[in-house]
């Protein structure tokens, strides 16, 4: 598996980030899932922002680790990795604002665009998920 805790300075990687705004936003999400999560940030891979860990196997029996939450400033949006998903939260997604969603990423362009209590509520939902399937 690539995306493995580094070593990197996670501050390091924010400054480094090209578009002010993204690199704003960034510092924005680090502190609020710092925060909730209870985890110092790390890197994980070259490129995400990842809190705690948590192990996985599934039933073809792959396993590894990986953040319980996380997120990657990327040129095009900011990514957060909503490891179960989202669909226990399908309300807050209506209500959040402008966004798209892969199966485990949130898609968000600018902070300023969605309802940064509903995406509080997201990640706490999230992170209440991952204590029960993945207990620390």
């Amino acid at each position: 598996m690539k995306t493995k805790p580094t070593k990197a300075d996670v501050n390091a990687f924010i400054e480094a980030v090209d578009q002010e705004g993204r690199r704003e936003d960034s510092k924005v999400i680090l502190e609020m899932m710092q925060r909730l999560s209870g985890h110092q940030p790390r890197m994980w891979g070259p490129s995400i922002i990842g809190f705690g860990s948590y192990h996985y196997k599934y039933d073809s029996g792959r396993e590894g680790n990986m953040c319980r939450i996380g997120f990657s400033p990327r040129k095009s949006s900011l990514v957060l990795y909503i490891i179960p998903g989202f669909s226990k939260v399908e309300g807050l997604l209506n209500r959040l604002g402008k966004h798209k969603l892969g199966k485990s990423c949130l898609y968000i362009g600018r902070l300023s665009s969605v309802d940064m209590a509903v995406l509080e509520e997201i990640i706490v939902q999230a992170l209440a998920y991952m204590d029960e399937k993945y207990p620390r």
